[in-house]
């Protein structure tokens, strides 16, 4: 009895399936925003100037490949700025194991290869962005508008079950 409970407790806290379980979810880049301009006076007897279009969208403000530490991970981490002033982080092209508790966290962690980096993104400052929404694709993660995003400098996948990192990606500024 003491075996099955065992096994049964283990089964919950390591949810081994889910590493064939894949779930892809693929959400659009946030919305290009086309203003238009009021129409320009001409001078009298001329006709009217035609208003102007513009485009404004998302901004990428830091970008960087993501790693592998616990488990193989792939894919792009971008920060991004959208028409809004509001922040996202995006993660592109995603690619990696499914797991238990799987949070996106922006940190102030340097990412370090191999061993070294899977346990320092909870040693500093970082933020939750949320759930992991799927472990392949490309998905959206907006900042709480209180964030400072210029005191980050990393994006990890972080699992809160194991106290670790799957992959991380260190964002360079452009």
């Amino acid at each position: 009895m003491v075996a099955v409970a065992g096994a049964a407790f283990g089964s919950y806290w390591f949810q081994p399936w889910k590493l064939w379980q894949d779930e892809t979810v693929e959400e659009a880049l946030p919305g290009v925003v086309a203003t238009s301009a009021p129409p320009a006076r001409a001078p009298r007897g001329q006709p009217s100037a035609q208003p102007s279009s513009t485009a404004s969208g998302p901004q990428t403000l830091a970008s960087g490949d993501l790693i592998s530490h616990e488990h193989a991970t792939s894919g792009t981490a971008k920060l991004l700025r959208l028409a809004d002033g509001s922040h996202v982080v995006r993660l592109e092209n995603l690619d990696t194991s499914n797991g238990p508790d799987l949070r996106v966290w922006l940190t102030d962690a340097p990412v370090k290869q191999g061993k070294a980096g899977w346990h320092v993104f909870d040693d500093g400052k970082y933020v939750s962005l949320g759930k992991l929404k799927g472990n392949k694709g490309s998905q959206n993660y907006a900042l709480p508008s209180d964030v400072d995003w210029s005191s980050y400098s990393s994006v990890s996948i972080w699992c809160n079950r194991f106290d670790v990192s799957f992959g991380a990606a260190e964002l360079a500024r452009l």
